[in-house]
């Protein structure tokens, strides 16, 4: 199973999520992250600061780990991916768009579900009331959630 990870920056009662202008998940509003690569990450720390300041020019720092997410979609097994989520409130730079990503930042009161992954309705509050968890999620066709299981750890 590959293994990506997701960061979300918080500052006061906001979070900044990014649209995601291609590839994978393109026209929904996520946290910044993306996939492991041996290669370069040491760790999965080291590709979550990575991949924040790729996607958005920020250099995370103080990163809490609050969820494990897995993703399964039978239709399309390539899809499937560990997600390991981390919180940011500490960071070097200022969000800015790049060619894959536009940071925008939303008060935790006005997130927009409608818009981002179908799961994160079903988690992201969780997180954001300071828990932390595991999850399964299996997609049917459409990105559509099939079945789910949440855990606090």
């Amino acid at each position: 199973m590959k293994d990506a990870t997701l960061c979300l920056l918080l500052k006061e009662d906001n979070i900044l999520l990014a649209m995601k202008k291609r590839g994978f998940g393109v026209g929904k509003w996520n946290g910044v992250g993306g996939k492991v690569d041996p290669a370069i990450d040491k760790d999965i720390v080291a590709a979550t600061i990575r991949e924040t300041r790729e996607e958005i020019g920020v250099v995370a720092d103080g990163l809490e780990k609050v969820a494990l997410l897995r993703f399964r979609f039978p239709y399309k097994e390539e899809w499937n991916q560990d997600v390991h989520v981390f919180l940011a409130s500490k960071w070097e730079g200022e969000p800015t768009e790049s060619e894959e990503m536009f940071p925008k930042w939303f008060d935790r009161q006005e997130i927009p579900y409608q818009e981002m992954w179908d799961d994160d309705k079903i988690w992201l509050p969780h997180v954001l009331t300071g828990k932390k968890l595991e999850a399964d999620f299996v997609f049917r066709e459409g990105e559509k959630i099939d079945r789910h299981e949440i855990k606090f750890i």
